[in-house]
């Protein structure tokens, strides 16, 4: 049995004191492994030095953001299996293979920072409180939410292209649609080493409120009853609550027990619509669309400006 073919795609931004070195090692590693840096309108010699070392390199015109980095990746990879990792050297390339041997088993695997890898305690806090919460939609232990080290099956990566965001948590929304369309995810634990250079632009509250966010929509795409009948709950136990108040204290039924318990009527007639939207959007969908094959032959840098500029979503 041939082994399936394998693309290795680095989303990089002003990564040229790591790039080289990252795609270096592994083309020694794996010499059969197709890597592909995503230059995304970096302002330094990104682009030079990861052609030199031997990537395949296609850039952005301007900076759009690490998710549609990945999504650019996704687009021109011909790999079986797509691995994600970052370009600043925090991902050992030792560890790939430590993700691949659970394929074609696993639809996904995911390599799981432990919390002493995190670069500080309110990020470790905050990730900490979001794989909980994934964890409670997609009804399955998520043990790092945000981890940008994974291995996918391609036709699996692209069928979520169009759900992907431009910005850093891409991976939030690809672990939970994965999980809420019934794939299988693997979690294998790994050593993250520490960032050889510049800093991360990932911002504790700006992109924490961006992951909420993208969890309540997943969630109300793929499982509406997890969103709304914990709120509708609430509404009318908050409601009883309040009526049993007034009708010990003033000897009745007031205006606001009755719009909290009609509040919580409609909310729940809602996820019952919701979910029956929801389901009939699966019946619908037989399989996993197929995706046009981009020519990417030609790598000159405006040839590849311009493939991004008409192709990308």
């Amino acid at each position: 049995m041939s082994q399936p073919k394998v693309s290795i795609i680095i989303p990089a931004y002003n990564e040229s004191q790591t790039i080289g070195v990252l795609v270096s090692k592994i083309k020694d590693l794996y010499p059969d492994f197709e890597i592909i840096v995503i230059n995304d309108g970096s302002t330094d010699d990104t682009l030079n030095v990861a052609k030199s070392a031997g990537a395949d390199v296609y850039s952005h015109p301007y900076n759009i953001g690490n998710g549609a980095a990945v999504k650019s990746g996704i687009r021109v990879a011909s790999g079986e299996i797509l691995v994600f990792m970052d370009g600043d050297s925090q991902h050992a390339p030792e560890d790939i293979s430590k993700l691949l041997k659970y394929f074609p088993d696993f639809d996904m695997v995911v390599a799981a920072r432990s919390n002493g890898d995190q670069t500080s305690w309110g990020r470790a806090i905050g990730n900490k409180i979001f794989n909980w919460l994934a964890s409670y939609v997609a009804n399955f232990q998520v043990k790092d939410l945000t981890s940008g080290f994974r291995a996918v099956k391609s036709g699996i990566a692209r069928s979520f292209v169009y759900l992907l965001p431009n910005t850093y948590s891409y991976p939030t929304t690809m672990t939970l649609g994965v999980l809420r369309s019934g794939r299988s995810v693997k979690y294998v634990p790994i050593k993250v080493q520490k960032r050889k250079a510049g800093n991360s632009n990932i911002r504790v509250f700006n992109d924490g409120v961006r992951f909420f966010m993208i969890i309540s929509k997943i969630c109300t795409l793929y499982s509406p009853f997890r969103i709304f009948l914990p709120v509708s709950f609430f509404m009318f136990i908050l409601g009883f609550l309040y009526y049993l108040y007034t009708f010990f204290s003033v000897g009745r039924f007031t205006n606001m027990s009755a719009l909290l318990f009609t509040t919580s009527i409609i909310i729940f007639m809602m996820s019952l619509i919701s979910e029956q939207i929801c389901q009939m959007r699966f019946e619908r969908r037989s399989g996993d669309r197929p995706v046009r094959a981009l020519d990417v032959s030609s790598k000159d840098e405006t040839t590849q400006k311009l493939s991004f500029l008409r192709f990308r979503q």
